[in-house]
């Protein structure tokens, strides 16, 4: 498991007085890209193979408040990535400083190559460094159809 701590700040709270749902998505961002940075997806990196990392989707369950000024720990595991990488699935944790679970989050993501601006598996030499990620007990090999498992689509607005 990888983590990562946050001292909860004025600017991550909202007008309930508790940590903004925004401020979740952001405390996961960046556990996240220090995650990718320790495992060899550093900028310099991402830019020689003109890719970069895409949200599909974050889904948030909220188990507790957390307040201003409080430690937390954000974690990171891996519950799915598709064999040539294109796709990556991460379960996000938060824990108070008790240790207890305060909220969950799946979250689906992929590979955009810049050039096409299409979704793109990881080069060799980027692919071996996914076995190392930590996994979750329930890690599986994702499909393109894993992705599509919610039945979402668009909808576009008529005239």
């Amino acid at each position: 498991m990888y983590t990562k701590q946050f001292e909860i700040r004025w600017s991550d709270v909202d007008a309930n007085r508790h940590l903004a749902n925004s401020a979740y998505t952001n405390f996961m961002s960046h556990t996240r890209m220090t995650f990718f940075i320790e495992k060899g997806f550093d900028m310099k990196t991402l830019v020689t193979f003109n890719i970069s990392p895409v949200v599909f989707y974050e889904h948030m369950y909220y188990f507790k408040e957390a307040f201003l000024g409080q430690l937390l720990t954000v974690s990171l595991e891996v519950s799915g990535t598709s064999e040539d990488g294109k796709f990556f699935k991460f379960d996000h944790n938060f824990y108070n400083e008790k240790g207890e679970n305060i909220a969950h989050c799946e979250m689906l993501g992929a590979w955009i190559d810049f050039s096409t601006r299409k979704l793109t598996g990881l080069p060799k030499e980027l692919l071996a460094h996914q076995e190392t990620f930590p996994k979750t007990d329930s890690y599986k090999i994702l499909t393109k159809e894993d992705t599509r498992v919610s039945g979402k689509k668009p909808v576009h607005l008529t005239s």
